[in-house]
């Protein structure tokens, strides 16, 4: 599961915003506010399902994470 759930800077950030556009959500943010963390490590799962193959991309970890849980629920 990726960390940024409970950052403070999950709708800011310019690497969360990577990582949801490889899980397909295209979803725009406001360009001018974006976020760029320090030291993230991001880990990619290759999950293989009969002919097709799936990458789930998580942020394990982030310098710059900043706990406020709950941070996810406004971004719905």
């Amino acid at each position: 599961m990726c960390i940024c759930i409970n950052c403070k800077h999950m709708n800011l950030c310019k690497t969360y915003e990577f990582i949801e556009k490889q899980h397909n959500n295209n979803e725009t943010h406001n360009k001018q506010n974006y976020f760029v963390p320090i030291n993230t490590i991001i880990f990619v799962n290759i999950n293989k399902q009969y002919l097709s193959i799936y990458l789930d991309w998580d942020i394990k970890e982030c310098s710059s994470f900043v706990e406020q849980p709950g941070t996810w629920i406004s971004s719905l």
